[in-house]
């Protein structure tokens, strides 16, 4: 992982990274203006950094980014990084600009302006460490490019102390962020639940005030899960439910957050045709999500009890699989009749709401789930369609994915809608036709009884999943979601 540092006036170093804002627009000068940085530059490399401005035509917007040498000069390399308005979200987007523009560079100094908030530190940083990602299987060399990559990062600011606990969050949330992304690019050759549940308690090892749990099959069973055991009869990889909780001493307020982990989804006897198969292995980012963020509050030591609840199954094809328009008796003893076999998701979040509701009892219930491709018909690539019946609730993570850089939007939660759910053999039909995204929240509120008023739903399936480099987004998974909760959660204390 790229390594950031902070410094007060670096020197000797080879390349140089210039922050750069729009001009007022003034009709015959520049498009844009270096920003006054703490670090005092030599005055012909200012001079010639103006120039160059107005010669490349650098617009100043966030995320613009340009490098020029300088053959037998110091620094060798020049880089002028568009901040925009100069928001954390400029920052952040400059911050994946320095990623990839200087990526072959071994090390850049960044001067940044001294009184710079540390917001846009947490910003940049963040930017850098989630464009500079890069996923690799244990053990496999990717072939061809062997050329340099970057390594560090100094920034050059005024005062170390001041921006020195925006960086460490900024590294926290990153690499959690980066840990969910792996999960959920490994391939389902080697992704199973069992597997999944191992990465998580190892990652949970040394952390103090942490504690995991694994339900395998026969508990399940036994305890009445019967919509993750539904889903996950058909493989030979059996389901799991992990249970993960931090605990710190003194909380007052108890958070259950719930992520949908299907390992790999075929679609059951209602079989996906291949496009809709080839990236189901990105069927668990809800659960990579709501353990990754859980495993780093713990690291920030967030002052607020968490439980993570990733229901986990392969959904497979086979003797046992379940079959359109069974009826599934799920923990707790409501019953689900299921006609798709593609909708199974859904069966195995309502038992983890079920369970939550329950034996949890938590002050407030959120779910993440990779749901429907419905969400992206409305909203687009980018953007998560967000559920609940609690205004204050609502708001608040609204606001948490808006300064995470997660967009997200609110939706109806419509209450004509409810008789699509009507089952003549069953308390409950899982997977109605019309508005796909919209019944399926209105499904899993079933499952959250007293705390229905205080529960969220997050249709995460689009915004999971990048098809190409964007910003501080890295073609593949995203680790949406992370970024948000850690928000949101730093709030409650």
């Amino acid at each position: 992982m790229l390594t950031i540092r902070l410094a007060v006036d670096p020197d000797g170093y080879a390349a140089l990274a210039l922050p750069v804002r729009p001009a007022e627009p003034t009709g015959d000068g520049p498009a844009a203006e270096l920003l006054r940085t703490a670090s005092r530059l030599p005055d012909e490399l200012t001079a010639e950094a103006t120039v160059l401005l107005d010669e490349l035509d650098h617009t100043g917007a966030a995320g613009a980014g340009q490098l020029t040498v300088r053959p037998s000069r110091t620094p060798g390399r020049l880089v002028l990084i568009g901040v925009g308005a100069g928001d954390e979200a400029g920052w952040r987007a400059a911050g994946a600009a320095l990623a990839r523009t200087g990526r072959r560079e071994r090390s850049i100094t960044l001067a940044l302006p001294a009184d710079l908030d540390p917001t846009a530190v947490r910003g940049l940083a963040e930017g850098l460490w989630l464009a500079s990602y890069r996923f690799r299987l244990p053990g496999v060399e990717p072939a061809g490019d062997d050329r340099p990559t970057l390594d560090e990062v100094v920034l050059a600011v005024a005062d170390v102390d001041r921006y020195a606990a925006a960086l460490a969050t900024a590294r926290v949330t990153a690499e959690a962020t980066r840990f969910a992304r792996d999960l959920t690019n490994t391939p389902s050759s080697v992704k199973n639940p069992a597997w999944f549940a191992g990465q998580v308690s190892s990652a949970a090892a040394d952390r103090p005030g942490v504690r995991v749990e694994v339900r395998e099959p026969d508990r399940l069973a036994a305890e009445g899960f019967g919509g993750i055991l539904a889903v996950g009869g058909a493989s030979v990889s059996g389901p799991r439910l992990l249970e993960l909780e931090w605990a710190p001493a003194g909380a007052t307020r108890h958070v259950v957050l719930v992520g949908k982990g299907i390992t790999f989804d075929t679609g059951g006897l209602s079989i996906k045709p291949r496009e809709g198969m080839k990236l189901m292995r990105k069927d668990m980012g809800g659960a990579a999500a709501v353990v990754a963020a859980t495993l780093a509050a713990a690291r920030l030591e967030l002052p607020v009890r968490i439980t993570a609840l990733a229901p986990l199954a392969e959904n497979a094809i086979g003797a046992s699989a379940f079959r359109p328009g069974d009826v599934i008796r799920h923990y707790g003893g409501l019953t689900s009749e299921s006609t798709n076999s593609d909708a199974e998701g859904r069966l195995v979040l309502a038992d983890a709401l079920a369970y939550a509701v329950d034996r949890l009892a938590p002050d407030l219930l959120v779910d993440l789930a990779t749901l429907t491709g419905a969400n992206a018909v409305a909203l687009g690539k980018r953007t998560g369609a967000l559920y609940s019946d609690n205004d204050e609730l609502a708001g608040a993570v609204l606001a948490a994915a808006d300064e995470a850089g997660e967009r997200a939007w609110r939706m109806p939660l419509v209450a004509d809608y409810v008789e699509y759910l009507g089952s003549d053999l069953a308390d409950l039909y899982s997977a109605p036709d019309p508005a796909k995204s919209v019944t399926s929240a209105l499904y899993l509120r079933e499952f959250t009884g007293q705390l229905r008023d205080r529960w969220l739903h997050i249709d995460m399936s689009a915004p999971s999943w990048a098809e190409r480099d964007e910003v501080e987004l890295v073609k593949g998974a995203t680790g949406w979601g992370v970024r948000t909760l850690l928000r949101w959660l730093a709030t409650l204390g």
